[in-house]
């Protein structure tokens, strides 16, 4: 594993992953803690969840791990992954909130907040009372 520091981020990349530029794209896990998400991203490159995973480097921010959106078996491995690692944040009410996967397409294009609208969501995979795969 190759770990990339280019300043805002830092990634963590195993081989040279080929992901089709119109497919590719991430689950987002957003942090407080960087030297717990620097741990993560290492971990689910080390343990093949992804290939590729990224986080700003900074105190804060966003951590990235990519996958290609018609690639269930990676997304329900990401999933279990954020759910182990307590990555998924609840309502008040004990709820799973209903995280987007996004394409790197869509974050070219400048989608972000009420612009971007996902096709993959959490509740395609599970139930978000129960945390139950479907």
């Amino acid at each position: 594993m190759k770990i990339i520091n280019l300043g805002p981020w830092v990634f963590y990349i195993e081989g040279k992953p080929q992901f089709d530029e119109h497919k590719v794209g991430k689950w987002m896990y957003f942090f407080k803690d960087k030297e717990r998400v620097a741990g993560l991203c290492k971990a689910a490159v080390e343990q093949g969840i992804v290939l590729e995973a990224k986080h700003s480097d900074a105190p804060d921010g966003v951590s990235c791990f990519y996958l290609e959106c018609d690639d269930m078996e990676s997304h329900k491995k990401v999933i279990q992954f954020f759910l182990d690692n307590d990555m998924i944040q609840k309502t008040k009410t004990g709820k799973l909130y209903n995280i987007s996967f996004k394409l790197d397409d869509q974050t070219r294009a400048g989608e972000y907040g009420e612009m971007f609208q996902s096709e993959i969501k959490l509740e395609q995979f599970l139930d978000l009372y129960t945390g139950e795969w479907k």
